[in-house]
């Protein structure tokens, strides 16, 4: 069973050490398995990363580069491996793909939630040129104790995995099964019922670090995004921004509740003991440092994703290797028992089953990239050892030091002591890909995806949002 939520900074779990946020039965699943402490998103903004999750691939590598390129099945999936040895594989909740009706690899899809109408956040696309400011932001324009629909949609979806898994327990099927579970939360609108937020109402935490108005500079790259899509700009005071948080808070307590109750149906029925668990998040979330919301950068907040893998045959340990989402493809078919392919050999990722039985591999590379919504050139992040790299076409770099220096505070590129350091990390990058031929090649997709819909006017007049509704007359599916 793969449990996989939206936009949850990893730092935000009790088993990682947070000091205050609780999540009592993630952290009793990592207890029960491994945790990896460095796992990366492939991409920090959802519908690129779901497609690299489906595949096993880099973004760059399956063109699926923003909110309105959404994963279609022209490149096989785990799940259509799955199927093809006989596997039942079903998924509960939030895929955001592009439609329930194309074969993405899934029996069936219970309740999906899409990207809007086959076509998602199309003024997203618009960058080549790239306006000067997309608009007001209406991301925290709800925040606080509540319902949302988005609650409902994740509380409909814990039910239904509930029934289903009691379903499995009362007619087994002698065919192995794998179910994707997807839920919304901590992902906004900041709205969560007050039993969950209002614990964290009272606790006196700090505000975000690095602010702007404190006389932090933003790298231009990132200043380039804030000013295009300025989400901070919707809190008229400080006050807000600390509700805001709380309700973040909330919110991940609130999912760490549904999992608790799926945990335990897994319990009660006795089907733990023959089923293995992943859990993790497409992306992180800024939540506010350096002036930031929303996800869309490379720094840990937004490229940092939490990792879990737990069962009954699963050594209890923290793995502090790096890994990613694309490790997930062969550590699915290697649960079930579905050897590699020649082709897929070449995949970059690593079953997690391998990487969680040796030791702590310093060595092995972190990788990330953004070529979406905001971004006036394309971006990679590059992280080995130590040391976290960024490369902006077009702009400086970023190097961090992450053993001295965990909340990328100090920018080391400017630095000559690390000159070397610096161009390993770029020579590295250049054997993976060309930087430049990938950003022109994003572009130019998503300029004949526009051309497609009538020009940057008429993406922008589809709709201006920045969230997939929850309500089921968007996905009748």
């Amino acid at each position: 069973m793969f449990i996989f939520s939206d936009e949850h900074d990893p730092r935000y779990m009790g088993c990682s050490g947070h000091p205050f946020v609780k999540t009592p039965n993630i952290d009793g699943l990592a207890d029960r398995g491994v945790r990896f402490n460095n796992a990366w998103t492939s991409c920090p903004v959802c519908v690129p990363t779901r497609a690299s999750l489906a595949t096993g691939r880099y973004v760059h590598d399956i063109g699926y580069w923003d909110n309105a390129i959404a994963y279609d099945g022209r490149i096989p999936s785990w799940g259509h491996r799955l199927q093809e040895n006989g596997c039942r594989v079903e998924s509960i909740g939030k895929l955001h793909y592009q439609d329930a009706q194309l074969s993405t690899g899934f029996d069936k899809q219970h309740e999906p939630m899409h990207i809007l109408n086959g076509i998602g956040q199309l003024w997203g696309s618009v960058r080549d040129p790239m306006p000067e400011k997309a608009g007001l932001s209406e991301l925290y324009t709800k925040v606080g104790p509540g319902l949302s629909n988005y609650n409902r949609y994740d509380q409909r979806i814990c039910q239904l995995t509930i029934d289903w898994l009691k379903d499995r327990a009362n007619n087994p099927d002698p065919n192995p099964w794998t179910l994707f579970v997807g839920f919304v939360a901590p992902h906004m609108p900041l709205v969560v019922p007050e039993e969950f937020v209002n614990p964290y109402l009272s606790i006196d935490f700090p505000m975000p670090k690095l602010l702007p108005r404190n006389g932090y500079i933003r790298h231009p790259w990132v200043q380039r995004m804030a000013s295009f899509w300025d989400h901070d700009a919707t809190f008229d005071s400080d006050d807000k921004r600390r509700l805001a948080m709380a309700c973040y808070f909330g919110l991940i307590s609130f999912l760490d509740f549904q999992i608790g109750r799926i945990i335990e149906t897994l319990d009660s029925t006795g089907l733990s003991q023959t089923t293995r668990i992943i859990y993790s998040s497409d992306h992180g979330d800024n939540l506010g440092a350096r002036g930031l919301w929303n996800k869309d950068v490379l720094y840990r907040e937004s490229t940092g994703i939490p990792m879990i893998l737990a069962g009954p045959d699963v050594e209890s340990k923290v793995c502090n290797t790096n890994v990613g989402l694309v490790d997930i493809y062969p550590t699915i078919l290697d649960c079930m028992g579905i050897e590699l392919s020649e082709d897929e050999e070449s995949l970059p990722g690593k079953s997690l089953f391998e990487v969680a039985e040796q030791a702590d591999d310093t060595s092995r590379l972190g990788f990330s990239e953004y070529e979406a919504v905001g971004a006036d050139t394309a971006a990679f992040m590059l992280t080995r050892g130590n040391f976290k790299y960024h490369y902006y076409v077009g702009y400086q770099p970023e190097l961090f030091n992450l053993e001295s220096d965990p909340e990328e505070l100090k920018n080391l590129a400017g630095d000559p002591a690390y000159k070397d350091i610096l161009s390993s990390f770029e020579l590295e990058l250049r054997e993976l890909l060309d930087p430049e031929k990938i950003d022109r090649l994003a572009k130019d997709d998503q300029n004949e995806l526009i051309k497609r819909y009538g020009g940057g006017d008429a993406a922008f007049g589809l709709g201006y949002m920045g969230e997939t509704p929850a309500d089921k007359k968007f996905n009748p599916n």
